[in-house]
Formats: C-alpha cells, structure tokens, sequence
C-alpha cells in the first residue's frame, strides 16, 4: 500500500507536551495576538472552561483563541503549523465522545464567526459560518417553508461546523440521512493555513493535480484521494457497514459512491462532503453553504405498546415497511422515569397495564386525512397481541393503498394516535423526558455515554439487544434503551463508577464485546455521536487493518504533523484516559454547606453534575426558556452554567489554583449568576446554580467580612419599614441632581438606576386603617393569610391591595400575619445566617394557623417560592432545628396569589366585566423555574383578557444585581432581550408579576409606565 507518511511517524507520537503552553512557550500568546484580531485567551479560567464538553473526558488545552474571521483561523494554523502546535475546532461543544477537548489551541467559532451569511430559497440552499447554531439557520429559513434536515437533539445549541465534524443527523433520519447529503461547498483552513473550498470536482482534475510529493498539502490531499478511489475500493465495499447512519471513520463510502455516480454525475466527487464525520481532523471548516428541505406539511404520530423490549425491537423492521419519518423506541425504565414527571404521568397512566416499552412511530403527511390514514394502516398492520379486540371507534379504516401485510406475527398490545400538535408534541416530550433524570443522578455511578450510539440493522435489533443486556449482566451493571430505533441506534447508557478502576475495567469489557456484536451483525461502533475519544480505538476492529491504515494515510496527507485534534478517528486514544472523573480524582470543596443538600454526595453530588451538554447556551430566539440569562446577554461561555459548573469543580479539585471563595474566583466566576433558578427546570441535569452561588457567597462571607452595600441591600426587609415611616422624606435623595453619582462612588449603587419609592402608607398600615378583613371569618368559603412581602407592603401597596379585592370577592376571609418578611434579600446576597433566622421565624409564626387549614398567599412571586421551595434548603435536616414537618406544612400550603386563583378556581365564582384588552404577560423566573408560571394566564384569559405569554428568560434586574453599578451594563443586555420580546408582542398592555421586572420593564427604550402585577388587572375587572 501506498503511504505518504513521513519518517518519523508523528501517528504513533501525540505525546504534546504544552500544558500552561503560556509560561512554557511565552512567545506563543504575542505571536498569535500580533497574528489574530479576534481574542487569545491562555488564562488558567479559559483553559479551564474548554477543558471539557459534554462527554465523560476532561483535557486541559493549551490555550483558546476566539477568532473573528477566516483570516484569523488561517493564521493560527499558519502559526502552529510552523511552531508544531496542535489545533482544535470547536462548535457548541456537545460532542458526547470527547471528540471537542484536546491539548490543543482551541478555535472557538461560535463565539464571532456564528452568523448566517445568506439564504437562497429558490436554490434551497443557504450560506452560514462555522459556529452559527443550527436553531439559528432554521430560523432564518423557516419563513420560506424550509429547513436543514439534520436534527440532532440540540440542534438549538449544535453549530453548524459541528454537525459537520460529526457527521450529525437526529431522529428523522430515515427520511433525511446525515449531514453529509446536505453539504454543498465549504471553505476551509488546512493544517498549513492555507483557504481553499471543498465542493464539487471532477476526479479527472485531481489526477491532474495531484502530486504525493509536493511541498503544498493540496496536491498531496488529491493524490491520496485519487489513490483511495483507485485502491481501496475493494476494501471500502467490504468493510464499510451498509448502514445510513454510520459516521465511524473518514467519510470514504460516501466518496467512492460519488465516484461511481450514485448521487449525481459518475466521476465527480465532492471535497466537501468528506470532511463530514472528520472531527477537525482534516481541516478547520469556515463557512459553508448546505441544501435545505422543504418543512412537512403535516405529521401523525402512533404510540404502540408492548409487553416486552424485545417484542418492540423485533417489530420495527415490519414497521419500516410503512414509511416512516421516525420510529422511536421507549423501554420500562425509561418510561417510569416519565411517570416519575407530573407532566406525564397522565400519559404514562393511560398506557395498558403491563406496558414494557413502547415505540413512538411518526409519519409525514400532506393532510391531516393522509396522516390519520397512515397512522391506521400500521395499527392495523401491526397492533394484533390481542387480535380479536374491538376496533375503537375513531381509528380509521386501512386503506387499500396499505403495505401489505408482513408475515411477522403482531406484536403491538395497543396503540394510541396524536394527529393534532399539541398532542404530538406532548408525546415527543416523552420520550425527552426520562433523559434528564437519567442525567440528574448525583452519585458517583452515573450513566456515562461511550457506547450509546452504535448502529444495528433493523433486523438485528432483537439479537443484539439481547446481546448487550447480557454483557450489561456479566458486568454487574444497567441502562436504558431508547431513541432511534428506525434507523437501528439505540441509546445506552450503562451506569458506571468512573472514579472505581473496577467500573472503568468493565466500561472497556462492554465496548469491546458489544463492538464485536456490532461488526458481527452489520453495523457501526457509532451511528450519531462520533468516534472521539471514547470510540476511535474501536474503529480498527470495524474495518480492519488495511482501511485503518488508508485513515491514517489520508489524515497525513491533509495534516502531515498529525497537529490537528490529534488522537482522533484514527489516533492512539486510550477510552480509559483522561476521564473526568477517575481514581485519582479528589474533592475539597474548602469549607462546609450551611444548607441542606438532600440528594446523594450532598453539595458536592451537585458540583459534579452538569455533564456538558450545553443546554445553558442556546440563544433566547430559538431556544426559549429560562436558562441561562447571562450568557444570552454576552455569549461567554464563563456565563453560562456550564462554565460556572466546571470552574466551581475546578475550584474544589484542585484543577484551578484559586480556592473557591477567594476573591478572584467569586468576581469572575460566581458573581454575574443572577440567581434566576431556571437551570433547575431548563438543564437537562437540573443543576442548581442559584444555591451553589449562595453556598460560595456566604462562605466567601464567612472568611472575608460582608461589605457596606452587601449588608444594606441585604437587609433591605429592615430598612424598607424606616424607609416608609420616613417616606416622603426617604425618596428625596434619589431626585436631587447629582445625588446618583454621589451613591455610586459611596456604595456602587448605578447612577443610572431609580431608587425604590417608599410609600407613607404601607399595606399594612392600609389593612389596619381599613379595619382588617373584610369578609368575617365565619361566613368565609376560605382562611388566607396575606404575607406581607417587603416589595409589596412598602413599595407597591396597590398590588396588596388588588390582592385583597380579589381574594374577597372569592369570598375568602384574609388576614395579614405578623411576620417581618420572607428572607429573600439576604438570602439573594449569599447571607444564608439571616435568611435562615427570617426563616425560622416566619415558619414558627405561620405554621399554627396553617395547620388549623388556613392557606398562606404571597403577592411577590420570589417570595413566594423562597417559602415552597428554598426554606427546605435553609430548615430541613440539621441546618435548623425547626421540625422538617412544620417547614414541609408552610411550604405545602404556599402559593402565589394568581397560582392560588388558579389552583382553586377562585375566579370562576366571581363577577367579572369583560375586558376587551390584549396584555402581554411576562412571568418571574422563580415561578417559570418552579413551573407555576402558567397560573396567571389561565386567570387572566377566563377573565376575558387575550394574553400573550413571552417566552421569555430573568428580566435582568434579579432584586438588587441590576442596581450594583457594576452589573449594570450587564442588567441592561439582559433586559434589552426582554424589552425586544415585548416589542414583538401586540398585547395592548405589559403585565409582571415580580417587582424587579417591573422596574426593569419601566425603563424600556423610550420610557414607559411601570407595568402592573396580574392581580391588579384581575381586580381592574372585577363587575
């Protein structure tokens, strides 16, 4: 066989030296910073933060270089080439085999070169960089009716150059295929710097060119392209699986069936579509023009049930018989974690008693008739277990149009149907849903992805899922079965103990047996994720000594010094190194949780849970939800909860010098979290955050004092009463000229901010002038106790009194307690002492009345979760000695005024007019965290209001965060994502229920009133 490989061979080396490559090579940092006008960032912190994604593997690299352009990418390769530095592309970082960490410059293209360049819709194509997100594309082309077709599951937060490097594909891909299909022309860097494109070319024209021995990489890259073609044909028929989804390897099958014209023209082949599956490996793609598809325009989905897993598997190959978009598949451990979820055990609940496992078999249909049709047709074909049951009465009849009838015995218990979109979708949720329990475990055993995604042939998926449930047994261990059962991948996640050598022993025994089924039985070591470093060294053992070395062969002709993202599809890596967590891995987190942790390893099972999937850094415009604010706003990745994850974990293993409570780290790190909970519903591992930055404040407290204006906002519950009795006098500093600028030189207070107004009378004083209640106690339908929370009793008394009105006109006897506030303020600034003593309090104060039935209703929405859910994080266990009981009764009778509404159904027993105004509602992310946002529009549209709810993230200002002169700029980025939010809504009016949105919202561009809380709208439309 030929080779192009140089003496010495770089392939068996890899072996780079260049940890802290800045104090080691201090010429390295000024030469790319003279070379790049993008960011070069060799700080321990940015290396910290690329050293991991969203697989099981950790590498500290070299540095990180966030270039702006292609001219920048040119010159760090020119640069390394030279110096023999390995490089690293990187998107999103979502790979799952640790293909995006290595020791190596890093290329961060989604931090600048992230923009959709053009859209052609006639042509069906569009033009994009590298680190634009695949949400993104979707969304500029979604208006023509089109799309890019790969769909991998975080194509919201996948780049476009990443789909690319791995080769990326998704649930429809029995339809769709992979990635590859859909690329047209890309422009690269090679390994020397040089700027080509990679598109269409006859083979003709690279034998012209092509020249094994010249200096310049292009004509080498084309002579072993030709000679590959040339030579290995025979090996590529025999070995490469006949599989549509296997991205192991180089991309040689798709190359050789090109050449021989089974997608266009024979002869010609394009460049382009062999970097799809590379990893970085070959080249550094730039931008890249792709086809789209046209959107379906309708789908019907079918959800069938078996008794058993194997049942399932034998029945999709009969299924495909029937056209399918996707076939889904769903077993019992999975599908009780869904039943775990309140959102879905009323789907679990209607499943035959005896369900083991489900598919989930979605159509693509013209009309919503052909939907149903296709939909009946495979209920007929295949639902029989009980053969002579009655058809139910809306199922449609089988068409005569339908596939024939399979000679396989029907397996399908029973079947439910979902043609509208709610439906579908809320089945499609379903099978997401047991994933993110999945990943929330917060023991050492954790469900680790290195053989998640091999590709069976459908046929085989019975044998071999019998196969790899008895190398689960041999090896003492379990996981689920899921996912893409169509097109024969199977997601399995094995729990291992990454930390044991003993697990680490049996995670290497079960790839390799379950390879050795996987080659046996016609498929692929990886039908989704990538090789990386959890499946290269497999690839051997798949296709065999000869193609393993035309790998090799073609990696040295792209990349002579094998620099770049070296180990990789064909390298040396070891599964079993580098991992994350290992036996020599240690924790110290410094100093001891003040709050309860009640999950498994406590605080530090918390610390170790983001597995990197890089949920936190979708853009809000395709993503939605609440998680994370700070990186939407600045698109670093040291915002994101990620980031903030693995440098706290930095910080208590060692990996960072800095102590997690020294100074540095709590500014850099730890300081612009805004605390809005949404990583506890939006990550898929539901990693707190919020609480983790609380356990890191008060312990940076504890060892470096409280400051002035720490202190004074976080006793804000105390001030807020003098603020009152003094008022009007108390607001008169915030309106003499200059007196802003005097605050923030003396406190940090922004200059640019309004001070809380007091009111003379608070609600309080209003509820006592009035008389207490006003519906007597003994004629009322319900008891409520009206907490009074600082912002409403003292700042906005018209939301208390709103409150009021309705709660009365539901006939409802309130009372305000006596109890000085909830703790949120401290609590908000990291004094965990103070927050806990107010929560003492409160809770010794309420739970008598409480536990004689009376309900306690909060006004402030983050009030109103600090007492559902955080006073467990201050009272329970041996954090207080308040009874677990007394705390469990509070919060267990807790709601927000609209969610107490809503939960009752107050308002349908009240007379309201009818409102003929559209609002524009904007939730609280506490309550958006807490999934009780919903309540205030469901009030609000049976009162007769048109609501449109923003799906919208913390409005920026987070309490006191937005009035600190140095997160301002920040607060305002926040909000500006809001403010453009509610731009884009036609509601007549802005409606928030928590009081630092509305002071954010006050100060939208222009100016505009303070919106009002939902209850005083409610109360507005009281007859």
């Amino acid at each position: 066989m030929a080779t192009n490989t140089p003496d010495p061979d770089p392939r068996d080396g890899g072996d780079f030296d260049y940890t802290g490559g800045a104090v080691e090579r201090p010429g390295l940092v000024d030469a790319l910073e003279d070379r790049v006008d993008g960011n070069v960032r060799f700080d321990e912190y940015s290396k910290r933060l690329y050293a991991t994604d969203a697989s099981a593997y950790e590498v500290t690299p070299i540095g990180v270089v966030v270039p702006e352009s292609t001219a920048d990418v040119a010159a760090v390769h020119e640069y390394c080439y030279e110096e023999g530095i390995p490089v690293l592309p990187r998107g999103g970082g979502t790979s799952l085999a640790g293909q995006t960490v290595n020791e190596a410059v890093v290329l961060d293209l989604t931090g600048s070169m992230d923009e959709v360049l053009s859209t052609d819709p006639e042509a069906g194509t569009a033009r994009a960089q590298a680190g634009a997100y695949v949400g993104d594309l979707n969304a500029a082309v979604e208006p023509h009716g089109l799309k890019f077709a790969p769909d991998p599951a975080w194509r919201d937060k996948s780049a476009i150059g990443g789909a690319i490097g791995n080769n990326s594909t998704g649930s429809h891909s029995l339809k769709y295929g992979k990635t590859d299909h859909y690329v047209e022309e890309l422009e690269v860097v090679l390994a020397d710097g040089t700027v080509t494109t990679f598109g269409e070319v006859a083979v003709e024209e690279l034998r012209e060119s092509a020249d094994a021995e010249s200096d310049d990489l292009l004509p080498r890259i084309h002579a072993e392209i030709v000679r590959i073609l040339d030579e290995e044909a025979g090996a590529i028929d025999e070995r490469f699986p006949e599989m549509k989804r296997n991205v192991s390897g180089y991309n040689l099958d798709r190359l050789l069936a090109e050449y021989r014209g089974e997608y266009g023209e024979a002869g010609v082949v394009n460049l382009g579509r062999l970097m799809a599956g590379s990893e970085g490996t070959l080249a550094t793609v730039t931008e890249a023009t792709v086809s789209l598809v046209e959107i379906p325009e309708t789908k019907a989905v079918a959800l069938l049930t078996y008794d058993d897993l194997l049942d399932a598997m034998e029945d999709v190959a009969p299924i495909l018989d029937h056209d399918p978009a996707a076939v889904e598949v769903m077993d019992d451990v999975l599908l009780g974690l869904a039943a775990d979820t309140p959102e879905f055990e009323g789907v679990v609940g209607m499943l035959p008693e005896g369900t083991d496992s489900v598919l989930l078999v979605e159509f693509y249909a013209d009309s919503d008739v052909d939907g149903k049709q296709k939909v009946a047709d495979l209920i007929a074909d295949r639902v029989g277990a009980t053969a002579d049951r009655a058809r139910p009465a809306t199922m449609a009849e089988p068409s005569d149009g339908a596939a024939e009838t399979t000679s396989q015995p029907r397996r399908a218990v029973d079947a439910m149907e979902a043609h509208d979109p709610e439906k579908r979708d809320r089945f499609w949720k379903m099978r997401k849903a047991g994933l993110p329990i999945l990943l929330s475990r917060t023991t050492d055993e954790k469900h680790i992805s290195f053989i998640e995604d091999c590709a069976i042939p459908p046929e085989h998926l019975p044998e071999y899922t019998r196969e790899f449930q008895e190398i689960l047994d041999d090896n003492d261990t379990f996981a689920t079965f899921y996912a893409h059962a169509g097109p024969g991948v199977l997601h399995i996640r094995p729990l291992i103990n990454t930390k044991d050598v003993d697990d680490v022993d049996a995670m290497v025994d079960i790839a390799d047996r379950v390879t050795d089924a996987v080659v046996r039985l016609g498929g692929s070591v990886s039908g989704e994720h990538g090789d990386g470093r959890a499946r290269t060294q497999w690839n051997r053992k798949l296709y065999g000594d000869d193609l393993w070395d035309a790998f090799r062969d073609l990696k040295t002709a792209f990349d002579p010094d094998w620099l770049l993202n070296p180990g990789n599809v064909c390298g040396d890596h070891d599964m079993r190194e580098n991992l994350r967590f290992d036996s020599e891995y240690e924790y110290d987190a410094g100093f001891d949780p003040a709050m309860e942790w009640a999950i498994d390893n406590g605080m530090q099972g918390m610390v170790e849970l983001c597995h990197g999937c890089g949920g936190c850094r979708g853009p809000q415009e395709t993503t939605g939800g609440v998680m994370c604010p700070t990186y939407r706003a600045s698109e670093e990745e040291i915002q994101a909860t990620r980031g903030r994850a693995n440098m706290l974990r930095g910080a208590m293993n060692g990996e960072l010098p800095d102590d997690p409570t020294d100074d540095e780290f709590v500014t850099e790190v730890m300081d612009l979290c805004v605390g809005c909970k949404g990583c506890t519903k939006d990550c898929p591992s539901g990693v707190d955050m919020a609480k983790l930055k609380a356990e890191v404040e008060h312990a940076h407290h504890e060892e470096h004092g409280i400051d002035l204006r720490t202190r004074l906002l976080g006793n804000f519950e105390s001030l807020a009463p003098i603020g009152s009795t003094l008022a009007p006098l108390s607001n008169l500093p915030g309106k003499i000229p200059g007196a802003g600028l005097v605050m923030e030189k003396a406190l940090g207070i922004a200059k640019e901010r309004d001070l809380p107004t007091f009111r003379s009378e608070s609600l309080t004083d209003w509820f006592e002038a009035r008389g207490g209640a006003g519906i007597p106690r003994a004629e009322a339908d319900r008891d409520v106790l009206l907490f009074p929370d600082v912002y409403t009793t003292y700042t906005n008394p018209g939301a208390g009194k709103a409150a009021v009105r309705v709660l009365e006109a539901a006939n409802c006897h309130v009372r305000i307690p006596d109890v000085d506030g909830s703790g949120r303020p401290p609590h908000s600034k990291g004094m965990l002492d103070e927050s806990r003593a107010a929560a003492r309090d409160a809770v010794e104060t309420l739970v008598p009345d409480v536990a004689d039935g009376w309900d306690v209703v909060v006004v402030e929405p983050t009030d109103a979760v600090m007492l559902q859910t955080d006073y467990h994080d201050l009272l329970d266990g041996d954090a207080s000695d308040v009874p677990d009981a007394d705390v469990a009764t509070v919060s267990a009778n807790t709601y927000g005024v609209m969610e107490y509404v809503d939960a009752h159904r107050l308002d349908e027993d009240i007379d309201l007019d009818a409102p003929t105004e559209s609002l524009t509602y904007h939730g609280h992310c506490h309550q958006k965290a807490t999934k009780k946002d919903h309540h205030a529009v469901g009030v609000l549209r049976r009162a007769g209001y048109g609501v449109d709810p923003l799906d919208s993230s913390c409005c920026g200002m987070a309490g006191s965060f937005g009035y600190e002169a140095e997160h301002y700029s920040m607060s305002k980025a926040i909000g500006r994502i809001l403010f453009d939010q509610v731009a884009e809504s036609d509601g007549d009016e802005v409606v928030a229920p928590g009081a630092s949105c509305r002071s954010q919202l006050k100060e939208r561009d222009g100016g505009a009133p303070e919106p009002p809380h939902p209850v005083e709208k409610l109360a507005a439309a009281l007859a």
